[in-house]
């Protein structure tokens, strides 16, 4: 801190600290200010670690005028110890002791700025204030600079205060304290505004208001929350200035048509925009949107790797400019990896649908497409899907749409020649497609011919299969090899499985398999067709890891699958939900835990459990120290507390503490367990250490070499305020 003046009584001094309570005081400087023009007085400047502050020379101190650092627009300093700062409101002339005061002073500015926004900004100059010098080293190099890059998480708590500063609000510590300690701990580079969403919207606004310039945070994300306007209008903001952000997710956040439109119109300013992942799924955002933000990415240079636009209430009109600009920017046929078109319906329903069927022909990226509930032909889709994208397409999702040829035709060859020549799918969903016997058996046809998958999951679920289903599975699935999971629930199979399920048996590539909801037939039947599936996981060679059967209503005949699992080695998950097996069935459950040892995973929730039959099952698990994870039975909980609360709190904290024992093993990573160890970190060279420092040693330490101090001398950033615009939030 400088030497106060010789005038500056130690009395005064206090006074001013007392009065700037709520902050550090840097600085105390006597200083001459220009109150009218040629006319100066005497005045006390304090610098605090935002503001700086004139004060009379009287007792007790009152603070007489004061700005922020980011209301700065230009600081020039001039001869004979003068700055000249332009201000926001104006124009402030003062003229300092010592020219070690002026230049202590310019360092504080300087320092303050550039841990607000790491790059140009205010402009500070020394000489003539008509022909200044031009500006010197800006770099976060500098003397003066305190990079951000490597502060606490880009230096978002700085920021951030400064900001509240400015604003005139209130910097909440509990904001700095999960950023610093939470954030840090796990390097986290995405900021969730869920964490804070318990704040006032005027909170949210300036932490997204603090991402603008922050070189750490690389997505901002948010769902099912509600923003508001001024909010909304700092993520715009923050898009229009940042560098960094490359991943935005504004999931059901009440935006509008406007605001997409204002979305646009800050691709084509920003020409720094790192953006390249965009989600504004469930939003009613409708055509006027999509069109200025196809206009846009028409000339995006690097296209986008993600677009979710899941039930936005886009047209076939808006899809069609949306499919169009995908194929006039080459970039998009190389970038992007995901989309997803779900839960709009009648958008593919219509010949504008041709535009996305022509992009999705020619050879692109795309990894992940979602079109469920689009209405869309799945033949026809997936012809184009054939030509375009075989080499790279691992999740596909289809689900309740339909298909376009006539029952009893020969189904189209794409059917078979696509699913015959992916090379990557992992995951197909096929569910309630009501899919024609041909398709299916054109599909198995094809899977049971490609030599490039293994272990896909294929949705087959609420297809009304039914007979002539069960019929072609039976005859087809045993040369399917590249199946791993397969979900044939809500299919009408009843009787059928008795030819079924033995039939599944003999594909050992099946390792989860999925039969809910096809179990109305009579007692006898029924038990006949649950003694086929205890036949088929006895088997010494079953494949099967997992099995099952929720929402079948088994009811006390479900102890017929669960007596064999006591004995059972191959099953690690079992559901058995929705089928009303009472307390003998959670009786039953509890005797084949206390011998089972492969099982790690039981869902059993809506099963009329009281609390009698939660405590055979805690009983049991005092015993097994395998299972690792039981689902919250919400359903069963609820009915059994209302009962009896106490014996039910009871029973269900004794079945977790079983669960937390055996799960034991399970610890923190290295990384994380050390930055926790750390509590706030507030070092820079903390963060810049290599994380190969961190070591399995007796005590773990990072060794870190301390930066040698440089001479700070005559260093001049640039630091605009105009950047950082945040003065909208009024």
């Amino acid at each position: 801190m400088a030497k106060p003046g010789v005038e500056l009584t130690r009395e005064l001094q206090d006074s001013i600290r007392r009065c700037l309570s709520q902050g550090a005081v840097f600085q105390q400087h006597r200083v001459k200010l220009e109150t009218k023009p040629k006319k100066f007085e005497d005045r006390v400047l304090a610098l605090t670690s935002w503001r700086l502050h004139f004060f009379p020379l009287k007792v007790p101190a009152k603070v007489e005028s004061s700005f922020n650092v980011l209301e700065i627009r230009a600081f020039n300093t001039l001869s004979q110890n003068q700055i000249l700062v332009e201000t926001e409101r104006g124009m402030v002339s003062m003229r300092l002791p010592s020219a070690e005061s002026v230049d202590q002073v310019t360092r504080h500015v300087s320092s303050a700025l550039s841990k607000v926004c790491p790059g140009p900004g205010c402009l500070i100059r020394r000489g003539n204030a008509d022909t200044p010098e031009g500006p010197r080293d800006t770099s976060p190099n500098s003397e003066t600079s305190t990079s951000t890059t490597h502060s606490v998480c880009g230096g978002f708590s700085e920021t951030y205060a400064a900001l509240c500063d400015y604003n005139g609000l209130h910097c909440r510590e509990e904001v700095q304290w999960d950023v610093d300690t939470i954030y840090h701990a796990e390097d986290n580079r995405e900021f969730n505004l869920l964490d804070f969403s318990h704040l006032e919207s005027r909170d949210l606004a300036l932490m997204v208001a603090a991402l603008a310039y922050n070189q750490w945070f690389t997505k901002l994300y948010c769902k099912d929350l509600r923003l508001g306007s001024e909010v909304l209008e700092q993520v715009l903001h923050t898009l229009s200035k940042s560098g960094s952000l490359e991943e935005l997710v504004l999931d059901n956040a009440g935006l509008k048509t406007d605001f997409v439109q204002k979305l646009a119109g800050v691709f084509g300013e920003n020409g720094s925009c790192a953006l390249h992942a965009l989600t504004l799924s469930h939003n009613p955002i409708e055509d006027k949107g999509f069109l200025s933000l196809s206009q846009q990415l028409l000339c995006f240079p690097t296209g986008l790797t993600k677009l979710c636009l899941a039930k936005t209430a886009i047209s076939p009109r808006g899809l069609q400019a949306l499919s169009q600009t995908f194929g006039a920017n080459p970039a998009f046929a190389s970038s992007l990896r995901y989309l997803d078109l779900s839960k709009n319906p009648g958008l593919l329903a219509t010949d504008e649908a041709n535009a996305l069927y022509s992009f999705l022909a020619q050879p692109n990226a795309l990894v992940h497409l979602d079109l469920m509930g689009t209405d869309c032909a799945i033949d026809s889709l997936l012809g184009a899907l054939l030509h375009g994208c075989c080499s790279h397409l691992t999740y596909l999702n289809l689900a309740r749409n339909s298909c376009s040829h006539r029952k009893g035709r020969e189904a189209p060859p794409a059917f078979k020649q696509f699913f015959s020549s992916a090379y990557t799918l992992s995951h197909v969903n096929l569910s309630t497609t009501k899919l024609p016997l041909e398709a299916l058996r054109a599909l198995l046809q094809g899977l049971s011919l490609n030599s490039h998958l293994s272990d896909l999951h294929l949705d087959l679920s609420s297809c009304e299969l039914r007979s002539a289903g069960a019929q072609a599975l039976q005859e087809q699935l045993g040369t399917v090899t590249c199946v791993g999971s397969l979900d044939l629930s809500d299919n009408g199979f009843d009787s059928d499985l008795l030819t079924l399920v033995p039939a599944l048996g003999k594909n050992k590539s099946l390792k989860h398999l999925f039969l809910g909801k096809n179990f109305n037939v009579k007692a006898k039947t029924l038990e006949e067709i649950l003694h086929k599936l205890v036949q088929l996981i006895q088997e010494e060679d079953c494949s099967l890891q997992s099995l099952s059967v929720a929402d079948s209503r088994l009811k006390l005949r479900t102890s017929i699958l669960i007596n064999a699992l006591g004995s059972n080695t191959c099953l690690a998950k079992v559901d058995l939900s929705g089928n009303g097996m009472e307390d003998i069935g959670a009786k039953m459950l509890s005797k084949a835990l206390q011998i089972n040892s492969s099982l790690r995973t039981i869902l059993w929730d809506r099963n009329n459990t009281s609390a009698l039959g939660f405590l055979d099952i805690a009983r049991a698990l005092e015993s097994n120290h395998t299972l690792r994870f039981m689902s919250f039975p919400v359903s069963d909980i609820s009915q059994a507390y209302r009962s009896a609360p106490e014996r039910t709190e009871d029973v269900w904290h004794k079945i977790q503490w079983c669960l937390v024992r055996n799960n034991h093993s399970q610890t923190c990573p290295q990384e994380q367990a050390f930055r926790l160890q750390q509590g706030l970190v507030t070092s820079s060279a903390e963060q810049a250490a290599p994380r190969q420092g961190v070591h399995r040693t007796q005590g773990a330490r990072l060794d870190i070499e301390e930066g040698h101090t440089k001479e700070r001398d005559q260093v001049l950033q640039r630091h605009l305020h105009h950047h950082c615009q945040c003065q909208c939030i009024a």
